[in-house]
């Protein structure tokens, strides 16, 4: 492991030392341009042209390199340019204070370069800075998923530090695993310590953290204010993705619990009514106030058979909701004749539609269609229910299905009742979306939604549309299974 560590030290030395060993060479190079001129130029014009190399020096590598150029400087101007030569001792007064005006105006303008070029340092980092944490907040903006904020996070902190490898670790919260999230540079490190740990802080406690490893070049105070940049922007990601999540969550809640009285509300009133109903038919028979012979019997046990059959699609319609909901909806497909299922739900409806007139076109000759027979009795149901109830007595409710184009059945049930708003049309098949106030039409607003999770589970769409002098409810459904017709699979 020391060796490991004085190798790692040894690279970082020898890099360092480059920009000093260019100085001495530029230094003398300068010296030896000035040596072949020094019979035809001043030792006042050695001692300015001195200072190129010193300001270059400064420029490209710092002020340490800038105060060693000045001292060689110095040196050589000494030994090469003032009397006598080649030594270093100073016999005239004059020549050492122009040594000394020299080596002070050479470190002078040495620090001033290296000021000079810290600045531009410091500002080329304030910068690199600004634009490097503006892609990151354009990254993050808009970002909800904690997963996409690790990996924004990461991509741009390997990019931005030319890292070996940087990891982000989030911490789970309301029981969630937590994450961690790996991205490596090409030359990946080994199993060690990051270089450099930062903290995700929030206000509310600690998030997660940053980890960053690079070797070469070693990282710097501006990149430590930089990688706590990133993990402020990472934390304040966070913060709003989580915020956004608790948002939602709490939508839910309000909506089940809306959604929830709705459903308590009308469901306790459709089944109060018609237990009421049963209840008093029930009642009136036992009483023996009515004569078996008479007509009032014959009435009561047609009421109390309507309203059974009213409370039978009322069960039916909040069993197939919470299948819906629960995706465990799989119709029970077969190939069946659609006019049975549609004459068994009109016969069965026949006391409900009393006051109305309802046509079948379904022709005999229509292909066989793959459905469960029990779900598809219960959209027409339900589709006939909602068209008798809004439209007036004595008016036509009308069941139409033809063959369409691309292998499915189009079925049609319009009725004479009011036109609906173009912009209920799309939101009618919502759950208890209720277009008329419901003190005047009853019905829990489960039906046509119920009808549309049908369809959709057999592979067709519904839609509903208005009429000329009326409305419709549309909906196909395909007359092929798997592929096949009903003649092909019979073969």
């Amino acid at each position: 492991m020391s060796f490991r560590v004085s190798l790692r030290q040894r690279s970082r030395l020898i890099p360092a030392a480059i920009p000093y060993l260019l100085t001495v060479l530029l230094t003398s190079l300068a010296t030896g341009v000035l040596f072949v001129l020094r019979g035809s130029i001043s030792p006042a014009i050695v001692a300015l042209l001195y200072l190129l190399p010193v300001g270059l020096s400064t420029f490209l590598w710092g002020l340490g390199p800038g105060i060693l150029a000045a001292f060689a400087a110095f040196l050589a101007f000494n030994y090469f340019f003032i009397l006598p030569y080649y030594t270093l001792f100073v016999h005239q007064t004059q020549d050492l204070l122009a040594l000394l005006v020299f080596l002070g105006v050479a470190v002078v303008i040495s620090q001033m370069v290296g000021r000079m070029r810290a600045s531009l340092a410091r500002a080329t980092d304030r910068e690199r800075e600004a634009v490097r944490l503006a892609e990151l907040s354009t990254q993050l903006a808009g970002v909800k998923d904690e997963q996409a904020i690790a990996q924004a996070l990461a991509e741009r902190a390997l990019e931005a530090f030319q890292a070996d490898r940087v990891d982000i670790y989030v911490e789970g919260q309301s029981g969630s695993q937590p994450i961690l999230l790996q991205k490596s540079g090409a030359n990946p490190p080994g199993v060690s310590k990051p270089d450099l740990l930062i903290p995700l802080q929030s206000g509310h406690g600690m998030l997660g953290e940053v980890r960053l490893w690079r070797q070469d070049p070693p990282l710097r105070m501006a990149d430590e204010r930089l990688l706590l940049a990133f993990a402020s922007q990472g934390v304040l990601a966070l913060e709003r993705a989580r915020l956004s999540q608790a948002e939602t969550r709490a939508r839910v809640l309000e909506e089940s619990d809306r959604l929830k009285s709705s459903l308590l509300s009308s469901v306790s009133h459709e089944l109060r009514s018609p237990l009421a109903t049963i209840k008093a038919g029930v009642s009136s028979l036992r009483s023996g106030e009515v004569s078996w012979e008479s007509e009032a019997r014959v009435e009561l046990m047609e009421m109390i058979e309507e309203e059974t059959d009213r409370l039978n699609r009322l069960v039916g319609n909040l069993l197939n909701m919470s299948r819906i909901e629960a995706g465990a909806l799989h119709p029970q497909r077969r190939w069946n004749v659609l006019s049975e299922i549609v004459g068994g739900v009109v016969k069965r409806m026949e006391m409900a539609a009393r006051q109305h007139r309802i046509e079948v076109d379904v022709p005999a000759d229509l292909p066989l269609v793959p459905v469960d027979y029990l779900q598809m009795e219960q959209v027409f149901g339900n589709l006939i229910s909602n068209s008798l109830k809004y439209s007036p007595p004595g008016t036509t409710v009308r069941i139409c299905a033809r063959p369409g184009e691309g292998q499915v059945v189009t079925v049609q049930v319009s009725n004479q009742g009011p036109p609906v708003p173009q912009e209920h049309l799309e939101r009618i098949f919502d759950k208890f979306y209720r277009i008329t106030a419901s003190d005047r039409i009853t019905g829990t607003g489960l039906g046509l939604s119920i009808c549309k999770g049908i369809v959709e589970a057999h592979g067709g769409r519904i839609w509903a549309e208005n009429l000329p002098g009326g409305f419709a409810f549309n909906f196909t459904l395909p007359s092929t299974w798997d592929g096949l017709s009903p003649l092909l699979e019979a073969q």
